[in-house]
Parts: structure tokens; sequence; C-alpha cells
């Protein structure tokens, strides 16, 4: 069992959790993600790894509260213990000293970035982050994000904090201003194939983490599998990362809606089930 050492609220709809994980902890790299179960009979859900301590023996991981498999997870208090934490799983990014390299996170992909951001400067890289996000209240960690790059550019959709503009508007300045050498995006995958066609323009090489559906996150059911320069990949083993110009984005994007009456059908129920809970708690 893996305790739940502390959870922050970071928006309306996104939590932190810090997880009392120590052999995760000392393997994990940037660019992983672990496997989650928060009942013994739940489904199995795919976290980036948002950061680790290794001293401490914690991983760090954020969820955004829109199936029931989070809605569930964020009714956990500290000292509660998800059912099973595997990992760490997927291949690390590829850490060398490029030069200026520019990372972009929408969304839940903030928290993607970090750790990529933070071992990147680490080897010496110039490293600029873009965060956006729709409207202000859904962005987060800034300061935490600020204290691993060496320029941060906070944008919001509406304009409600930080510049108004999509995260592909400060990306394409930058490939105009400067010698870019290399491009992280993580966030929706609409997102990301902007990030994509914005960069292809420049050739420069950008890289994406592909959030595809994944069950086991081994390689065994071959649910997460993608096509990258037409050849078939398991996001799980083979990835999650990628080269963004070769990725089969209108494939992605159908296979992200694969199971999707089956998870509306999951959130009904639970929800349900919790309204049914509430009444027998006012009784």
């Amino acid at each position: 069992m893996y305790r739940i050492l502390s959870k922050a609220t970071l928006t309306p709809v996104t939590t932190e959790y810090v997880i009392e994980a120590p052999e995760i902890a000392r393997k994990a790299q940037a660019g992983q993600f672990v496997i989650v179960r928060v009942t013994e009979h739940g489904e199995r859900i795919p976290l980036t790894i948002a950061d680790n301590d290794i001293e401490a023996g914690t991983i760090t991981i954020v969820a955004q509260e829109i199936g029931a498999t989070t809605q569930r997870m964020k009714q956990l208090s500290p000292g509660d213990s998800l059912a099973s934490f595997t990992g760490p799983l997927g291949r690390p990014s590829e850490m060398e000293n490029y030069g200026n390299v520019v990372l972009v996170g929408g969304g839940l992909g903030i928290a993607a970035i970090h750790p990529i951001c933070r071992s990147l400067r680490a080897a010496g890289n110039h490293v600029i982050a873009i965060i956006g996000a729709r409207t202000g209240e859904l962005l987060f960690w800034e300061e935490r994000m600020r204290a691993v790059t060496d320029e941060l550019i906070v944008v919001t959709d509406d304009g409600s904090y930080g510049r108004k503009a999509l995260t592909t508007i400060p990306l394409k300045e930058l490939c105009e201003e400067r010698e870019i050498a290399r491009v992280w995006g993580v966030g929706p995958a609409i997102m990301m194939k902007f990030v994509a066609l914005t960069t292809k323009p420049y050739g420069v090489k950008t890289i994406v983490s592909l959030n595809s559906v994944m069950v086991d996150g081994t390689g065994m059911c071959g649910a997460c599998r993608v096509s990258v320069g037409g050849r078939t990949f398991f996001a799980c083993v083979d990835g999650p990362e990628f080269d963004a110009h070769q990725v089969d984005w209108d494939l992605l994007f159908s296979r992200q809606r694969y199971y999707l009456e089956e998870e509306k059908r999951a959130l009904e129920l639970f929800q349900k089930e919790q309204i049914k809970s509430g009444q027998e708690d006012a009784r």
C-alpha cells in the first residue's frame, strides 16, 4: 500500500498528491510515469511523475478530476493509501546540453514538464518554459516552474492572468527570434499537435509526451498504441515521448475517444453512488 503523505488543491479541478514510494523515488527520471489504482477493484490510470525526492522517498503526482477514478481519488486524505502505485514506467527524456530549449506545458502538462525542465537545466541548457491554461484559475506551480527555468512565459486563453495568448504564439516568436535547439510539448493532444505545426517550418526537433489510453502500462494490452512515422509503437514502453512531427494525430484523437461511452457511464455510476451515500448519511 502506498500512503498519501500530503494533498493540496491547486485549482478547482486539479490536486497535488505526495506519495510515500521510496523505491520508485530512487529510480524515477524526468519524463516517466506511474500507473495508479485507487481501490482494489478500480481501474489503472497513468499519471506523470511531477517530482521525486530521493531522501524523503516520495513521488509527487498531479491529477485532474475529470473521470470517476480521479474524483474517487480526490476523496482520499493524507494517511490513506492507494491500492497500487506502479513505476517508474516509460522511457526517460533524453538529456543532453542542446543549448536553448523551450518546454510548453498546457493545463496538467505544467506538472509534466517540471522535472524535464529541472533535468535539462542541470545538463547545462538555457531553459525557457511556456505554461498556459484556459483561464488564470486553472494555472498552477508558477513559482515552482520559475525555480527550474531560466525564463518563464505565462499565458491564458482569456487573458485573465499573464499574457492573453495560446501557448503557440510565444513559441512561434521564440523560433523566429532565437536559435532554438529543441522543443518539448506536453498537454492536451490538440495543443501538442499545434506545437508540432508551429515548430515544423523552423526545422526545430520537437518532442511530445503522448497521452494515449493505457491499461497495464507495460506493453501487454496494446491499448496505448500510436502511429509515429508510419510505424506502430506502444506509448507505455516505447514512449511516452515521440517525435511530434511524425505523430499520426488523427489516429491519436480517435483512440482517445475509444472508451468515451464507458468513461461517461463510470462517472455516472460514481455520481449516483455519491448521491446515495449522501442520502444515507443524512438519515
